[in-house]
């Protein structure tokens, strides 16, 4: 009986051991079968790495069709033995790539680690490829960053390891690794940055090459920021002295020398346009996409307007005399209600390396010097004050700039007195600028330029009250933003310099449908804010006093608002005037940051180029006033105080008329009896620091914003005391 029981238990195991069995051999069945269709089922052989399909060149055209660069015309590959390779050149790519090549099998197990952790927890596909994985994915798999393509970068790896040596798959990697542009593998690439043979090239040379697969477009030499190739480079030499590859000298020696590239030879219109657009391009769709998906992008900008733009820069720092030192220039020209860029002139010349001709001004960081000013005066009406507030433009010290008192002149070394917001925004007086700034506060003035599209302005505490006259770093780029702002009557349009992307098969990837009004833009600014900026900066009487009546601000029968810009150290010099259709902003100095001649300021510098490309743009073109919002009325102001005209308190006063915005009239400093020095028996205002026959009496005075007095009733000296020198001098921003 008990037998009889074993027995039975028996076979009952035996079934549910047989029933586990069949589940696990369902869940192993449908495990491969996942695995084979979601895995193996496509996957190349890595006998195919010898081959590869050839790419489709992307083309970008202006906005009417006209050809400008290629991207690129055909893959240039030419594969060499490893033994015409240079040690240096090997060595350098494993010290910057894969230290362990020679040392691990096909994957770095400390690598994949660290992508596995990166996977888990991050759900990011990064790090740990080895050499023979990223020959892997060049040659036989896509770009795309998911795990079942690395999945199948890992198997292939392995088999690759297998058929082959690794010095074998170290030649591969040399032959057929992207570097940039048309150039596959280490000769094409030689040929194309140095104009010479792989095995020619020198320890700098290959050590630069060596830097490039990681990232060829944002490492090329030729690309938007060159610098960034030097600092690949220093990296990849740093690496081989840590490997024991080179010693201290050899990497000193190396980082020291100059190398000599090659002139791209590809035709390329707009060159620095052409390669910001790449890099745009790149960022949104990958590096593989756009040199080898066959994209077709239409760009904004118009082939004329650009080489009307190029002719004016060279033309303009070529006529310039030697002793000015000015060589190099730079314009961008854009539609201010779409944001589309019409022209980037980012040098006088993209090929001239004496002058470092491919770094791209438009979108470099410089200082604004004067030109930053209207931003500053924006946030103050938008504060309330309003065109008609007086500053009282005298010698004036402010405390606690940057450790000591802060001393501001004016361009002219004068005074000027009394001075209204018109005047002194029109002839750029310095004073009034700076008490503007101190009345709105500083980070009043960054909160206003970021939301009018300056980005480079941080934490107000890095900055004193010098922001209003250039001593914030911006780009071209951003202040056409901010100053598209006042030619949209206060909406933000950012820039947009593409109209349309079609990938190889036709569909369209992407269209820009540009707004019918500024009105499809951020609000950012009051319209009356930006009507009585934009109506200063028009009015030629307003800045005759600084630049005369007749200047390069002036186009003849139209309304065209500009400002200028110069430095206080003439490294930089700007002028940027807009209408609502155009606006055109220019620049002149040295990549090199060395100084200008001092005679290069105001209308000297970037106004002529800026008045002869806007004077090609409205050729022909009626004239556009700004448009008055019905938030903005005109009243009579007096011409010294700015004070409201009336007969109120029984004074009267000479006249003009001026915009405000509603509610904002009787913002504009008050009057009021004060005991003031003045000199005994003269009733004239002592000199600075004169305190020889002086005594107190009472006055009509004027209060500034800042509390500053002005004695109405006083006589004044030559008109306004004229100071050589503050008390302690500082930098000056030019108009």
């Amino acid at each position: 009986m008990k037998n009889n029981q074993n027995f039975k238990n028996f076979i009952s195991k035996l079934r549910k051991l047989s029933r586990i069995r069949v589940v696990a051999l369902v869940i192993l069945i449908f495990f491969f079968a996942a695995f084979y269709f979601f895995i193996l089922k496509d996957l190349p052989l890595p006998t195919k790495l010898s081959s590869s399909s050839n790419p489709e060149t992307s083309v970008v055209y202006d906005r009417n069709g006209k050809l400008l660069y290629q991207i690129y015309d055909k893959r240039n590959q030419i594969s060499i033995p490893i033994s015409n390779i240079p040690e240096n050149l090997k060595e350098a790519t494993i010290a910057i790539e894969d230290k362990n090549f020679y040392h691990h099998g096909a994957i770095d197990l400390r690598g994949m680690t660290r992508a596995v952790v990166s996977i888990l927890f991050k759900q990011q596909i990064q790090g740990g490829s080895t050499l023979t994985q990223q020959l892997v994915k060049n040659s036989l798999l896509t770009q795309e960053r998911t795990i079942p393509r690395k999945i199948k970068e890992i198997i292939l790896s392995f088999a690759t390891e297998f058929l082959y040596s690794k010095n074998q798959i170290l030649e591969m990697y040399l032959n057929q690794t992207p570097y940039g542009g048309p150039a596959y593998g280490v000769e094409a690439a030689s040929e194309a940055y140095f104009g010479k043979h792989a095995k020619d090239l020198t320890l700098a040379e290959a050590a630069l090459l060596a830097g490039l697969p990681q990232s060829p477009t944002r490492y090329s030499p030729f690309g938007a920021h060159p610098e960034f190739a030097k600092k690949r480079q220093v990296e990849v030499l740093k690496n081989m002295q840590e490997a024991g590859y080179i010693t201290e000298k050899e990497r000193e020696k190396a980082q020291e020398e100059k190398l000599k590239y090659k002139t791209i030879a590809t035709q390329i219109n707009a060159p620095h346009f052409v390669l910001y657009i790449k890099d745009l391009l790149i960022e949104k769709y990958g590096e593989k996409a756009v040199e080898e998906g066959g994209l077709k992008v239409t760009t904004t900008l118009d082939l004329n307007v650009q080489e009307a733009a190029e002719a004016s820069v060279a033309a303009e720092i070529e006529s310039l005399p030697k002793y000015y030192h000015v060589t190099n220039g730079a314009a961008l020209v854009t539609d201010p209600s779409t944001g589309e860029i019409l022209a980037m002139v980012g040098s006088k010349n993209y090929f001239d390396t004496s002058i470092d001709g491919n770094v791209n001004l438009t979108t470099s960081l410089r200082q604004p010097g004067s030109s930053i000013k209207p931003i500053n005066y924006a946030a103050g009406l938008a504060n309330n004050y309003n065109a008609a507030t007086a500053f009282v433009d005298q010698p004036t010290c402010f405390a606690n700039q940057g450790g000591r008192n802060y001393c501001p002149q004016n361009y002219d070394n004068k005074w000027h007195g009394l001075v209204q917001m018109r005047d002194a925004l029109g002839n750029s007086f310095n004073i009034p600028a700076v008490k503007m700034l101190k009345a709105n506060g500083i980070s009043t003035m960054i909160a206003t330029a970021s939301a009018m599209g300056i980005t480079t302005f941080k934490d107000p505490v890095n900055y004193g009250l010098s922001l209003t006259l250039g001593g914030g770093e911006v780009k071209m780029t951003e202040m056409a933003t901010a100053f598209g702002v006042f030619a949209n009557g206060g909406y933000r349009i950012n820039l947009h310099p593409i109209l349309k992307i079609v990938d190889k098969k036709g569909k369209v990837l992407e269209e820009y449908s540009a707004p019918k009004s500024p009105i499809f833009g951020k609000r950012v600014l009051d319209n009356g804010v930006a009507f009585i900026i934009s109506d200063i900066l028009s009015d030629n009487g307003a800045r005759t006093q600084a630049f005369g009546s007749n200047s390069e601000l002036r186009i003849d029968n139209k309304v065209v608002s500009v400002k200028t810009g110069t430095t206080n150290d003439y490294r930089d010099n700007w002028t940027i005037g807009y209408t609502p259709s155009v606006l055109v902003a220019t620049w002149v100095g040295n990549n090199d940051n060395t100084r200008m001649s001092g005679v290069v300021s105001g209308v000297t510098g970037a106004a002529p180029i800026w008045n002869d490309i806007m004077s090609f743009l409205l050729k022909d073109k009626p004239s556009q006033p700004p448009s008055r919002p019905a938030s903005v009325v005109q009243k009579k102001v007096c011409v010294d105080t700015g004070v409201i005209a009336s007969l109120e308190n029984g004074v009267g006063c000479q006249t003009r008329l001026e915009y405000f915005i509603k509610g904002t009239e009787s913002k504009t400093g008050s009057i009021a009896s004060r005991d003031i020095w003045i000199k005994k028996n003269s009733d004239d205002l002592p000199q600075p620091d004169d305190t020889q026959d002086v005594e107190l009496k009472s006055s009509r005075v004027y209060i500034d914003p800042v509390g500053d007095l002005y004695c109405l009733d006083c006589k004044k000296p030559s008109g306004v005391p004229t100071v050589k020198s503050s008390p302690t001098p500082s930098p000056t921003s030019t108009p």
